[in-house]
């Protein structure tokens, strides 16, 4: 997928992006339990494009991540490594996520019992993770 376009629940916060890859992951890491109040669906991307961006909000979740949400509504929209051009979109805030395919689980260490996702695709740890983001240079 070259392109797409989406938005926040409201609308206050629209955006524009290159490069999308349609593979999406369940990040069930606690920091993403807490701030989607589930696991993080999400597509890699280029950087965003936004409109409006008075209305999104970023915050410093850690020392090398930082998380973009509307300001209005409150939607959850990006994870973003700094330093780096590379974006995890949340895939529900495309105008169509209908080409989007679930292709792996991460931090399935901290995933809570309470659900599960049926399917038979690779389940990182945590720590199978981090270290292959340390092998990669990402």
């Amino acid at each position: 997928m070259n392109s797409a376009s989406g938005q926040c629940l409201c609308g206050a916060v629209r955006f524009t992006v290159d490069n999308v890859d349609p593979k999406f992951y369940a990040c069930h890491c606690t920091m993403c339990l807490r701030w989607c109040g589930g696991p993080f669906l999400s597509v890699r991307t280029s950087e965003p494009k936004f409109e409006e961006i008075d209305q999104l909000a970023v915050f410093d979740s850690s020392e090398w991540a930082e998380r973009g949400f509307c300001r209005v509504c409150g939607t959850n929209i990006s994870y973003h490594v700094k330093g780096t051009d590379q974006y995890s979109m949340n895939s529900g805030t495309f105008d169509d996520a209908s080409t989007f395919e679930m292709v792996g689980e991460v931090f399935i260490d901290e995933k809570p019992t309470s659900y599960e996702f049926a399917g038979d695709r690779p389940r990182m740890t945590g720590a199978e993770v981090i270290a292959k983001f340390k092998d990669s240079g990402n």
